[in-house]
């Protein structure tokens, strides 16, 4: 009896031990598996690549470098909603204080997030890619990301991923283009959430995706857009500022699509040209309507050195109760048009006898040096007989002229070359053109003083201002029509992929009694003209 005890006692101590060997076992499981996800999330967090090479790597010390730059900034004051900014993205010592106008015309505002976006320098790939890490570090402390959002905007287009490329550093580099405009919004936001965006694909139908995605998902939210770039780089000074005012005339004019068109073609110049872009066709569809340039500078104000700058701007866009769309005010005098329409003849005519390009002298105007959209159309017996033109201002109008005379006679795919026996006939007109501005609402066409450029993906179509009034349409015709010249069934102009640009021009021709010459300044989110080059267009 006293041995089945014993046997008992035994057998439940060791059944104890058992079952504390099994908690252990248990809790020591639990305590790995707790420290692997802490050792997990450090992996998951972008550490600062670039700290102690752009910006002082000491938090003392860059805290109070940007807070000198931002006492030295003088922003005029802005009491309307900040929707979208643009900043540049150099070392600190470079472009710091042109930075600072940016993030000073931020302060005292609050936004719970920041969406980033900025180009790729070291890493090619064909997609927009959104941070899938839990956070980016700098020197003042771990930023996290927004991850619900983060997978929301990578499910709203196939261009749009979550992925570590263009974020994490590769053996080429680490991208800095992102990294450097934290340590501002930190000192000037506090805390807020980060969206992080490297743009690998920087075409205008992936900005348009992204810019679209964004505005539908933060739509009413306290978020705001920053979108990081320089401008020219390693140009002699004067030649960096006159190209660089090219791309600030067209983002104050909000013509975005001349922008993308000109930066992808390296006519105009930004490495983040489509950050530009993609803030600016978000804030657009957010009821923003004003683009404000804060400060220009390059490298070589701070260097000294003026053989090969950088340029640099500090951007917002603001929705404001009356809109104010900054566009220079174009016209031509009796002299200039008439050199035009010399030019177009002249240059037409040398082609189609000399099959080669006619070389002008310089014109010795400065409003013919001005870049500008321009079409010639060729008549004979009064029949269309070529019309080829460019949308987008990529050369000086009096060259813009040139090419646009030859190419409407020799390239025009609609009709056969022009022969030398009809130049007698040829009567040339003219129409130049203002910039592009995307129609918010149809009503905002006006028949006889708006073009309309249609673009659907690769589908695109282009009608000139004179067309539906020689032609007696009205509004919603004018829309088909444009529809049918892009390739497009009537009525896509309702489609939400259709964008519809509006534009203005001053139209003039040997046999024109009377100019047709849009009003001094276009209303504010008018300018657009849907449709795409006429054939023969050379690409934009």
């Amino acid at each position: 009896m006293r041995a089945r005890e014993d046997f008992s006692y035994m057998n439940i101590k060791m059944r104890f031990k058992m079952y504390w060997l099994a908690a252990l076992f248990i809790a020591i499981l639990a305590i790995a598996a707790l420290q692997h996800v802490r050792a997990a999330g450090p992996q998951s967090v972008r550490q600062a690549a670039v700290a102690g090479g752009f910006y002082p790597a000491d938090p003392r010390a860059l805290s109070a470098m940007i807070d000198d730059m931002l006492v030295h900034a003088s922003p005029p004051p802005i009491n309307d909603p900040i929707l979208a900014v643009v900043a540049p993205h150099a070392g600190y010592q470079f472009s710091g204080p042109v930075a600072a106008y940016t993030y000073a015309a931020l302060k005292g505002r609050k936004f719970s997030r920041v969406v980033v976006i900025a180009p790729s320098h070291y890493e090619a790939f064909d997609f927009t890619s959104v941070y899938e890490g839990d956070a980016y570090a700098t020197p003042l402390g771990i930023v996290p990301v927004d991850k619900a959002f983060a997978k929301q905007l990578a499910s709203m287009s196939p261009t749009i991923r979550l992925s570590s490329q263009g974020h994490v550093p590769t053996p080429k580099g680490a991208e800095h283009a992102l990294e450097v405009e934290l340590p501002w919004l930190q000192r000037v936001l506090g805390d807020f959430e980060l969206v992080p965006v490297v743009m690998g694909d920087q075409s205008y139908e992936s900005s348009r995706a992204l810019g679209v995605a964004l505005a539908k998902l933060i739509q009413g939210s306290d978020t705001l857009i920053v979108a990081s770039s320089d401008l020219s780089h390693y140009h002699p000074y004067d030649e960096a500022v006159t190209i660089d005012h090219k791309t600030l005339n067209a983002l104050q004019a909000w013509d975005y699509l001349s922008m993308s068109r000109n930066f992808e073609q390296r006519i105009w110049e930004a490495c983040g040209g489509a950050p530009i872009v993609v803030a600016m066709i978000a804030a657009e569809r957010m009821g923003a309507n004003q683009a404000l340039v804060l400060k220009y500078a390059n490298s070589g104000d701070t260097t000294g050195d003026h053989s090969r700058v950088v340029g640099y701007s500090a951007d917002v866009f603001l929705k404001t109760p009356t809109a104010k769309t900054l566009e220079p005010q174009f016209s031509l005098n009796g002299h200039e048009k008439s050199e035009l329409l010399a030019l177009a003849r002249k240059s037409a005519e040398y082609a189609v006898r000399e099959k080669k390009m006619y070389e002008p002298t310089a014109s010795a105007s400065e409003v013919l040096n001005q870049e500008r959209g321009a079409f010639v159309t060729l008549r004979k017996s009064g029949e269309l007989r070529g019309c080829v033109g460019y949308t987008s201002a990529a050369k000086p109008l009096y060259m813009a002229v040139r090419d646009t005379a030859t190419l409407a006679a020799l390239r025009d795919s609609r009709f056969q070359p022009v022969s030398a026996s009809e130049l007698p006939q040829i009567d040339y007109e003219v129409s130049v053109l203002s910039p592009l501005r995307r129609v918010l609402d149809i009503r905002q066409i006006k028949v006889g003083q708006h073009g309309l450029l249609m673009k659907n993906g690769a589908y695109e179509g282009l009608l000139l201002p004179q067309v539906p009034v020689e032609e007696k349409w009205d509004r919603q015709t004018f829309l088909d029509e444009t529809c049918a010249k892009a390739g497009m069934r009537s009525g896509c102009w309702k489609d939400e992929n259709t964008d519809i640009f509006m534009f203005t021009a001053v139209v003039f021709g040997e046999n024109r009694p009377q100019a047709l010459t849009p009003e001094p300044s276009l209303p504010p989110g008018l300018s657009a003209r849907p449709g795409g080059p006429a054939p023969g267009l050379p690409p934009h």
